[in-house]
């Protein structure tokens, strides 16, 4: 039932944001150079990487670091990065790993193919046989903020208590975090 869920989800989540993604995407390649779309490899069910799209809010010289991990990583966004991350309209063309089956609308969210301390921690807690999540019990309890060992905890209680309803409620929970930046530093 999560899988069909997650598709028809995405698959009309993709068609009514058709427009204004094409929008977004054309104001990220008017205001910086480079391409619109950033791949980066993620960590998926299993602990096998994927490619996830989101739009690209660095310069494309930025290291491939998490963002807490750059020195000064406010001087690596681009002009239309700050705007689009406050309200999380980067995370849009991950829809596409949703209709694709990389990742689920919830889930524990995908870990860079280099961040080995949280990989190894969730993997520990069994949380890597999820699929991640464009949203998760640990992105609405603190996004940024949290400690790795606070996120995998938190990662190994939805593994605990996923259910369709869990996962409705952080789907709703989702929105005002989102709409008011709540737990965003970058």
């Amino acid at each position: 039932m999560k899988r069909a869920f997650d598709f028809l989800s995405a698959a009309v989540g993709l068609i009514v944001l058709a427009a204004p993604m094409a929008l977004l995407w054309l104001v990220v390649r008017a205001s910086s150079p480079g391409p619109g779309l950033y791949w980066s490899q993620r960590v998926g069910r299993g602990s096998s990487l994927f490619p996830m799209p989101k739009f690209r809010t660095m310069r494309i010289d930025t290291p491939e670091v998490a963002t807490h991990l750059l020195d000064d990583p406010d001087r690596w966004l681009t002009p239309v990065g700050p705007f689009m991350r406050k309200l999380s309209l980067d995370e849009l063309p991950q829809l596409w790993s949703v209709l694709v089956g990389h990742m689920s609308l919830v889930g524990p969210r995908p870990a860079l193919f280099n961040q080995v301390d949280l990989i190894a921690a969730r993997k520990a807690e069994g949380v890597d046989a999820l699929r991640p999540g464009v949203t998760g019990w640990a992105q609405i309890n603190g996004r940024d903020e949290l400690a790795i060992a606070d996120k995998v905890a938190l990662d190994a209680e939805y593994l605990r208590r996923r259910s369709f309803l869990f996962d409705l409620r952080i789907l709703v929970s989702t929105v005002v975090p989102v709409l008011t930046a709540k737990g965003v530093t970058r």
